[in-house]
């Protein structure tokens, strides 16, 4: 049977399903929303159609509760994920070793509050700078060529490196080198030596 627009109710309940069922987020959407309603209400009208108005009207509901448990279950598992980011961040900052994400050339491309630390500068102020610009020469060449060696044959390499002079001398470390599994970069720790002779002679 036709409505009095000449459309089929099927056709009818097809739009309205479709529209309906769409979030409402910009103007035109809003606007597609209203006009399926008065779709929906054009079925309602006729006695032969208002079963299937009702029933379009039953599924939108089922399917707008849907929408709002999805909404409930993102906005739940982003809570989660941001407290977990959240300790990541300060487990990483609070480690008691220095950590440093550097590229090939030693550009600091991350570091904890440690490693900000053990340099003497601000992190932000870090970012950008080369570490082996705060080495001594001989452990400049060092660092690189424990970069050169780690790889799938060698996933680690160690060894020892001295900070350039500060205020209180040359400071010399212990350093870790890996790659870094996400990119073509290198995750470095660095343990001060004298605070491990230190605490080892407590």
């Amino acid at each position: 049977m036709l409505s009095d627009g000449g459309t089929s109710q099927a056709d009818l309940r097809r739009r309205a399903l479709t529209r309906l069922s769409r979030p409402t987020a910009s103007g035109q959407e809003r606007s597609e929303a209203s006009t399926a309603l008065g779709v929906l209400l054009k079925l309602a009208s006729s006695a032969t159609s208002a079963a299937d108005a009702l029933a379009v009207l039953h599924e939108l509901q089922v399917h707008q509760v849907e929408i709002e448990l999805q909404d409930e279950e993102l906005r739940r598992s982003r809570a989660e994920l941001e407290a977990t980011l959240f300790r990541q961040m300060q487990l990483y900052d609070s480690a008691p070793v220095s950590c440093f994400t550097v590229d090939q050339n030693t550009e600091l491309l991350e570091l904890n509050l440690t490693a900000a630390g053990m340099l003497g500068r601000e992190r932000a102020q870090l970012l950008g700078r080369r570490l082996d610009s705060y080495l001594t020469p001989h452990s400049a060449r060092a660092l690189h060529a424990m970069f050169a060696r780690v790889g799938d044959s060698l996933p680690t390499t160690v060894g020892a490196l001295q900070l350039a002079a500060g205020g209180g001398g040359p400071q010399s470390v212990h350093a870790s080198v890996k790659r870094d599994p996400g990119g073509p970069h290198f995750l470095l720790a660095c343990v001060d030596v004298a605070e491990q002779v230190e605490e080892s002679t407590r």
